[in-house]
């Protein structure tokens, strides 16, 4: 039976990535050296990152002035290390999900902090709107995509300070105006590659409003943007799982292709739960994520909730359950996630409401 991988993260990677990955491990390019054991001082390696830099700047349009440095840590060590290096005064936060106070909480450890909104007041099911940025902060934060609750801002908000952003699990999923933010981050365990490597895109003019703290070298972005990712030794094998994920990106039509796709897969997904007389959506219709959508069973069938949880599964649907602060259902539609399998799932979901 074909499984089909809907899970949030560590999620659905391209085939060529994970086919690629796999011979390099064994050996890379023919040199007769496993990619898990060659050093990151090397030509070889120095070659991969140096493309995943390239292509990280051709797909997303990344203007001169900036930089790409590949970290480990993931998102939750950005957390502190953006108010660590930047955080003077104060800063100014987006509540919008989990991943977002969790970013606060971590500044708040280090300086002042201030809510500019928050939509927890409604379980986070909608972005907030017209909200004031304060002019006197030293950043604006927020998180892009919500992967638990389901909701995603596609745009890219004019700021009067320096803005930060958190695209874990939106990155290199439509276009976006790089040059509107001074510093961008993730996990790339998402859209990007494997867990264990994370993305940062800084201002090189942004490096040099640090906080006048001392800064421990490594949790200094200067560190890695002057060592070009290379001061410690980085997780090789994921970096160049990234290149391979950037490459089958730029094999498949870039941004505008990629976005097109997307588009196509979570309206198929979304259409289904608006018609299906056993589920509806759980979040504001303006608000609804591309890649993780979430529903739940209608209150007059909730007590079916396990019944499809258990039918899906047996027809190769992984990854579905909501996250457990939301219950009902969560489908992960990244990048790598093919149209047939959105199809299937829409199929499971018509077959299980005419059982019942």
């Amino acid at each position: 039976m074909k499984k089909h991988n809907f899970n949030p993260g560590p999620s659905i990677l391209p085939p060529f990535t994970v086919e690629h990955t796999a011979k390099a491990i064994l050996d890379l390019d023919g040199i007769g050296l496993s990619l898990l054991e060659i050093s990151h001082r090397s030509k070889e390696f120095q070659a991969i990152i140096d493309e995943a830099v390239a292509l990280m700047k051709e797909l997303l349009r990344i203007p001169d002035g900036y930089s790409v440095i590949f970290l480990g840590g993931g998102a939750s060590l950005q957390f502190a290390m953006v108010p660590f290096n930047f955080l003077r005064k104060k800063a100014a936060y987006l509540v919008t999900g989990e991943w977002a106070k969790k970013a606060m909480k971590e500044a708040k450890m280090i300086g002042e902090t201030m809510v500019v909104a928050s939509s927890e007041d409604k379980l986070f099911s909608y972005l907030p709107k017209n909200y004031v940025i304060p002019s006197d902060a030293d950043y604006f934060h927020f998180t892009s995509n919500n992967t638990i609750y389901g909701t995603e801002m596609r745009h890219d908000p004019d700021c009067p300070v320096p803005l930060v952003c958190d695209m874990s699990s939106n990155i290199l999923s439509h276009p976006i105006d790089v040059s509107k933010y001074a510093l961008i981050y993730g996990g790339a365990q998402k859209n990007l590659g494997p867990a264990g490597v994370t993305f940062v895109i800084i201002r090189d003019e942004f490096l040099n409003k640090t906080a006048e703290r001392i800064i421990p070298t490594m949790l200094s972005y200067k560190t890695h943007v002057e060592k070009g990712s290379l001061f410690n030794t980085p997780p090789c094998v994921n970096i160049y799982s990234c290149l391979m994920t950037l490459r089958w990106i730029k094999a498949n039509g870039g941004m505008e292709g990629i976005e097109k796709n997307n588009i196509a897969k979570a309206s198929l997904l979304y259409d289904e739960i608006d018609r299906n007389k056993l589920f509806r959506g759980t979040v504001a219709i303006e608000d609804r994520s591309r890649m993780n959508v979430c529903w739940v069973m209608k209150d007059e069938y909730k007590e079916l909730e396990p019944d499809f949880q258990a039918f899906a599964s047996s027809r190769g649907m992984i990854g579905i359950k909501g996250h457990r602060s939301v219950g009902g259902f969560r489908a992960s539609l990244y990048n790598a996630m093919p149209l047939d399998s959105v199809k299937d799932l829409v199929a499971v979901m018509q077959e299980f409401e005419a059982e019942h």
